[in-house]
């Protein structure tokens, strides 16, 4: 993606989801400063980028989306949060800094993921953004986020995740982990920029191929960059995959096809735009920067 159109992406992005968090006040102070935390700390805002850019080629109202982008990157936070308490995974870092539970303790770290979850529907469902984009669309956009943060999407990958520790496990099962842990965070994005653009079957359809294989190469990924990253690069603990038992898809099929992998995948994501045309030049060039990422 043509680095200025991402930047004024994530700079629409923050301004944002700086007037969605509540202002702080003597009650509920520490949670809001907890959410605020966390879901300012940066990030990549992949997920959130994704909305807006199938939105616009489809044809949509970038402006109208941006609650939605937003109420994506806030169950994503909440997922971060969560997935960093000692009950989960135990990590004490997170985009550089201290996890969420290190600062504020885990009740608190707790509560602003459950805040920042459900304010992502409220800002979804709420009248005026209802009134920007239609009942009809903002309803089915926000069943596709319910959909993906539940049973059969992160929380179902975490579940596994907790199951698989310490075990031995293919790598059908680290993919079908994978597609609901991750997977289906960024399919629902993508899906929900095509519903708020009102794309056609065939645009829908070639969208949902490009985010299942961007979110299958974001992770092995992500397992490539645990081992030959840092710390400080990563902004998080590096090695933790190795310590805590954990199968990946580098000690599963190997450092070089792991890398294949990610180089098959995004041919396989950018091939499946061509219905879009050269609207699609960004996220070609999106696709292949997350393949190439160093972080």
């Amino acid at each position: 993606m043509n680095q200025n159109h991402l930047n004024e992406y994530v700079k629409l992005i923050e301004e944002q989801l700086c007037e969605f968090i509540p202002k702080e006040n003597v009650m509920q102070e520490d949670v809001i400063k907890a959410m605020r935390y966390s879901l300012l700390a940066g990030g990549k805002r992949i997920r959130p980028i994704l909305v807006l850019e199938f939105c616009r080629i489809c044809g949509g109202d970038v402006k109208a989306a941006m609650p939605f982008a937003c109420a994506v990157e806030m169950v994503h936070t909440y997922s971060l949060i969560h997935d960093d308490l000692p009950c989960m995974d135990n990590d004490d870092m997170r985009r550089g800094h201290p996890s969420n539970h290190k600062v504020f303790g885990e009740d608190i770290a707790l509560l602003a993921g459950d805040a920042l979850l459900t304010m992502a529907f409220d800002i979804m469902l709420s009248d005026e953004t209802v009134k920007q984009v239609g009942a009809q669309r903002a309803s089915k956009a926000a069943g596709i986020l319910a959909k993906a943060a539940g049973v059969h999407g992160m929380v179902g990958g975490q579940v596994i995740d907790l199951m698989s520790e310490g075990k031995s496990i293919s790598v059908e099962t680290l993919k079908q982990m994978d597609e609901y842990k991750t997977g289906a965070l960024i399919s629902a994005a993508v899906s929900m920029g095509c519903v708020l653009g009102g794309a056609d079957n065939v645009q829908i359809k070639a969208a949902e191929i490009y985010a299942r294989n961007i979110g299958l190469a974001f992770q092995i990924v992500d397992d490539i960059l645990d081992v030959v990253s840092n710390t400080e690069i990563l902004g998080k603990p590096v090695g933790s995959d190795s310590q805590n038992n954990k199968c990946t898809y580098v000690s599963l099929m190997g450092f070089d096809n792991a890398k294949n992998a990610v180089n098959k995948l995004t041919e396989e994501a950018v091939s499946a735009l061509d219905c879009f045309g050269e609207q699609a030049k960004c996220l070609i060039e999106f696709a292949e920067k997350l393949a190439s990422r160093k972080k």
